[in-house]
């Protein structure tokens, strides 16, 4: 898994990363990442109706990351840019590397 790829960090010290929502999906959490478009795959249960997915998103990678994450981009596409706060890029990596094994 290519996840450097997927992670910006920002001028103000934010780090983003890109993901690619399955919403409606029967299972839920990370299900693996995109090589083309360097994007980690995550599925929701919730639909994508009234930002229904948008916040499960936020909620399952918050309780993986143990940390606050918001959607800077994206809002309406299966593509979006998450916020994720409070933590290093190399954390992060660490983090979903483990979640990933």
């Amino acid at each position: 898994m290519n996840l450097p790829a997927s992670i910006q960090t920002t001028l103000d010290g934010r780090v983003l990363l890109e993901v690619e929502v399955k919403p409606s999906s029967t299972q839920q959490g990370i299900i693996g990442y995109n090589k083309w478009r360097s994007r980690l795959q995550i599925a929701v249960k919730a639909h994508a109706e009234k930002g229904k997915a948008n916040h499960a998103v936020c909620n399952l990678m918050s309780t993986l990351l143990a940390t606050e994450v918001t959607i800077s981009s994206g809002h309406t596409s299966r593509k979006k840019r998450l916020s994720i706060h409070e933590l290093s890029a190399e954390q992060i990596i660490e983090k979903l590397e483990e979640v990933c094994e």
